[in-house]
Order: C-alpha cells, then structure tokens, then sequence
C-alpha cells in the first residue's frame, strides 16, 4: 500500500511538472523554477496532497547522481590549459566578488557560520543548463562574449567539485579521507584509459547494451564510493571526466533521458521537503534574493571590463549568469538546514526568473547603456560546449 501511494505521489508531481515543462518551452523561460514551485505548492508548506518518501528520495538522488555525471562529462582539461588565462580571469572575479557578497550577506542577516558557507556558495554558482540554454534560444552562442560565458561555467563547476568535497570531509580524518578520493580516482583514471577500446566497442552497439552500460557504471561508481566512505558526488563527477577521454558525447547521449527524467523528480521534491515555516524570514529572503541579482552585475561588469575592455561585454555576461540552478539546489539538498534550503529554493526562483528574461532583453539593457549606439565586436570563435 506504501509502494503505491509512493508512485501515485511521483505519478502526480511527473504529470504537473509535464504540463509545466510545456508552459516553460511556450514562454522560453527556464523550467527548473516551475518545478520547485510545483513541489511547493503540492508538498506539505502547500497542499499536502504528495509527501516524501524512500522512493522519490532515490528517485531524486539518481536525478542529482546524473546531473555530476553530465558536468563530469564537461570538464575538458585540455581545452582548459588552452583557454587557461580567460578562464582564471573570469572564475577568480567571479569567484571572489560572489562568495564574499553571498558570505558576508548570509552572516550579517543571521545565519550561523556554516549555513552562511553554504548559502554563499549556492549564491555563487550560476545554472549551466538555464546558461547554455538561454545563449542557445536567444541565438547569442557566436557572440564575442558566449566564450567567456560558457568557460565561466565550467570554472564554477571545478570550484564546485572541490566544495562538495570539503563539505563531505565533515569530521573525519582529512588525510584518510583525501587518500582514499585520490585511489578513487586514479583507479577511474585508468580504467578509462587503459579500457578505451571496450568502452568505444559498447557504445558502437546498436541494442540495448550502451544505454544499460551506462546506467550501471554510473550507479555502480555511485554505490562503490559510498561503502568505501568517500562522496558518490565527487566520484560520479571524476567517472565523468575519465569517461571525456574516450567518447563523452556516446554516454551523454545515452544518460540524457535518466538525468532528464530524475532530475525533474529531484527538484520537484525538493520543493516538496521544503517547509516554509520554519523560521523563515521574508525580509532575509528578499535582501539575499536582491543580492544575488546584483552580485553577478559587479562581477559581470569586472569581467567584461579585464577581458574585452567594455562595461557593456560585462552586461552581457551578467544577464546570460544571473541564473541559479541545479548546483545551487544540489548543495541546499544534500546540506542546508530547513531555513538554509527554503532561502536557496526562493533565491533560485527569483533568480532564474529574472536572468530569462534579462537575457532575453539583453541587446535593449546594452542599447540603453550605450545610449542608443549598438554594440560591435569581433566575432567569436564557436565553442564547444561540453555539457
């Protein structure tokens, strides 16, 4: 009777976030804040008519298992020695400008040392997906700046891994800990290398074997760092960056529909597990809210001024960043206190929403800095995006 009641909670919140995914593509706005909402409105702070459980709850993980798989499978070490001064120009603005602001902004308002890290590092972090996909509909991949853009994200997705595993330390022995993370990834490091040939050989099928394989490697990983006692975050992220070697856009192809479907499951009950009554402060929420909104303006600007010279490359690289995301939900999951996920949750609300349609309008925020001349720059080089 559990076991049903538990699919018939999936079953509702998978069928409001199906009717809100096509209102989001109608609107070309970004889905992820429906889905939050959603949960909100269907979980305990709102209706209460779907609860949480130990089956949406593996649902949910296996969303955010996959969600560090796709980054993993982004990160290129060597297109990033290529690029190596852009990208540590942009991530170290970026990095400093918003975990101080995010930080010191926290504290001040009331939160203890800890959650203050944690919020200030949600804070921090743009969303790659609503990033990507925003320069992708309003047709801006071969501007100047989509570059610097895009290798923005993958530099808070390396701040990120190293977060993650700070906060995963928690109490124990920091150098057990850390010497059992790098056995972990040297043994990933070579069976992707040294097992290249049987990778590519399973991909090439043409049954069902790729996309089982796959599913199997990541959750096996997954299981494999959690008896060992070092984070499944962490370790899914390096398979992912082992597997870039050999054929990443073969296992991207075929994790997409798992991290597609778990992860809208994931943000919907986390909306769901989020209670917003406990001790939530609407004051809080908005200066942090406002913050977030104009931390990424000062850093964007900044940006935009060391790398090209302009104020106004800066705005476009603020608009296409104001977006909190994926990691940021991820991080209030997995290790914010009730206060500290309903803050995130709103933060990446508002600020999703206001990022779409800053990005939408972005050629008129520029036009009416630059009072009414247009912008010209070279043309950009095509990226590659890696996820």
């Amino acid at each position: 009777m559990e076991g049903i009641l538990a699919a018939q909670g999936i079953i509702i919140a998978l069928t409001v976030c199906l009717a809100l995914a096509m209102l989001s593509k109608y609107l070309t706005i970004p889905a992820i804040p429906f889905y939050i909402i959603a949960g909100v409105v269907l979980g305990k702070s709102g209706l209460g008519i779907v609860a949480s459980d130990q089956i949406s709850s593996f649902f949910a993980d296996l969303g955010l298992i996959f969600l560090l798989f796709f980054v993993g499978l982004g990160l290129k070490v060597d297109k990033l020695a290529d690029n190596g001064n852009a990208v540590l120009t942009s991530g170290i603005i970026d990095l400093n400008v918003n975990m101080l602001i995010g930080f010191l902004a926290a504290y001040l308002l009331g939160f203890s040392f800890v959650e203050a890290l944690i919020i200030a590092a949600a804070f921090y972090i743009s969303s790659t997906a609503m990033t990507v996909t925003s320069l992708i509909e309003n047709r801006k991949l071969m501007m100047r700046e989509s570059e610097a853009i895009i290798w923005l994200m993958v530099f808070e997705d390396l701040v990120m891994i190293i977060v993650l595993a700070l906060l995963s330390a928690g109490n124990q022995n920091l150098l057990l800990f850390a010497g059992k993370i790098f056995v972990g990834l040297g043994v990933l490091y070579i069976l992707a290398h040294y097992g290249k040939e049987f990778l590519v050989s399973i991909l090439d099928r043409e049954d069902e074997l790729p996309v089982l394989f796959t599913f199997v490697a990541v959750l096996a990983t997954a299981g494999c760092a959690l008896y060992l006692g070092i984070p499944d975050t962490l370790m899914v992220i390096a398979l992912g960056a082992a597997i870039a070697t050999t054929d990443p856009d073969a296992f991207e192809q075929h994790a997409r529909p798992f991290k597609d479907v778990f992860l809208v499951i994931f943000f919907v009950f986390f909306g769901i597990s989020i209670t917003l009554s406990a001790g939530i402060n609407i004051g809080v929420i908005a200066i942090i809210c406002i913050l977030a909104v104009f931390s990424k303006l000062i850093s964007g600007v900044l940006t935009g001024i060391a790398l090209y010279g302009s104020a106004k490359s800066g705005i476009e690289i603020w608009v296409n960043t104001i977006g909190r995301g994926e990691f940021s939900i991820a991080l209030a999951a997995l290790y914010g206190s009730p206060p500290v996920a309903a803050t995130i949750a709103v933060m990446v609300i508002v600020t999703s929403l206001v990022g779409s349609f800053a990005a939408k309008y972005s050629d008129q925020l520029r036009l009416g800095l630059s009072g009414g001349r247009k912008h010209h720059g070279p043309p950009a080089r095509r990226t590659r995006i890696g996820h």
